[in-house]
């Protein structure tokens, strides 16, 4: 087997491996961050495009494997965009994002009282990177509509799921079984994209 034809999946977010691997065609074989015991680097970037970037040549050098990286987040429109790049890092140093959520939601509040009674336009981002060491192979983007739930729903998914309703829909991802929110969140987009390159 060519050492090439595996994928590194560049995330130390477990929620995400796992959806990643779900997306991913079976016959590719993927090894993770965890494999190689590897901490993510510093996402200094200003976009996630960067970020995601960052990502997958910082883990293909220390790996000289392929890698797959993504950067995502969630942008409330009354918040003027945030979370956005900085959705992980809302979540403190122990990923909590129980704590991330109750932020959102003091944020919203402090913009303005009675936003639970409004719809609150927001969006989930997911950009896509290959790179092979210092080459970048391919960037794509994904992103899926929505509202801020005025309470959290739900107990599946990770992150940001259990306050995001995503348009068209009543339940916020948070109350989606999981094979149902893969086939129309940002991540299933902007696999989409990418699919040829893998």
């Amino acid at each position: 087997m060519k050492k090439n034809s595996i994928l590194l999946i560049g995330t130390n977010n477990k929620g995400k491996l796992k959806e990643i691997r779900e997306l991913l065609p079976k016959i590719i074989k993927t090894k993770s961050t965890y494999n190689f015991n590897l901490k993510s680097p510093k996402e200094n970037g200003s976009s996630f495009e960067e970020n995601s970037i960052i990502k997958s040549k910082f883990f293909s050098n220390k790996t000289k494997l392929r890698c797959l990286a993504d950067d995502s987040g969630l942008e409330i429109d009354l918040l003027d965009k945030k979370p956005g790049i900085y959705s992980a890092r809302w979540s403190g140093k122990k990923n909590d994002f129980n704590k991330a959520i109750r932020k959102v939601y003091k944020e919203l509040d402090k913009k303005d009282k009675n936003w639970k009674k409004k719809k609150i336009k927001a969006r989930f981002i997911c950009v896509l990177s290959i790179s092979l060491l210092n080459k970048k192979i391919a960037l794509v983007k994904g992103k899926v509509e929505g509202l801020i739930s005025p309470k959290p729903k739900g107990k599946n998914g990770f992150g940001y799921d259990p306050i995001f309703i995503p348009k068209k829909y009543k339940k916020t991802f948070g109350e989606m079984s999981s094979s149902k929110k893969y086939k129309i969140d940002h991540r299933y987009q902007a696999f989409k994209k990418i699919k040829k390159f893998l």
